[in-house]
């Protein structure tokens, strides 16, 4: 399974969302509200093993599927590369 695809099966079983698209905005579509985002940073942290620091929880790295999937494959590349 993809990052993606990861991510889209917890946010759809968690949030009982249906449908959304990759490059939707969470908050702005009321995919995801405040609350549901730091369950999202939570879940990206224990199922990737990564750890997001306050200083990132931007919406251009965890507001829509595309962005959230981008945001995790780069920290795992740093951490690989480090």
């Amino acid at each position: 399974m993809t990052i993606a695809q990861r991510i889209r099966s917890f946010i759809t079983e968690t949030f009982f969302v249906d449908r959304f698209n990759e490059g939707e905005s969470f908050l702005a579509s009321g995919v995801i509200d405040s609350t549901g985002m730091m369950e999202l940073v939570l879940f990206l942290e224990q199922e990737f093993s990564i750890k997001i620091h306050d200083w990132e929880l931007i919406p251009e790295n965890l507001d829509s599927l595309a962005r959230a999937s981008a945001f995790v494959s780069r920290k795992q590349r740093a951490a690989t590369a480090a």
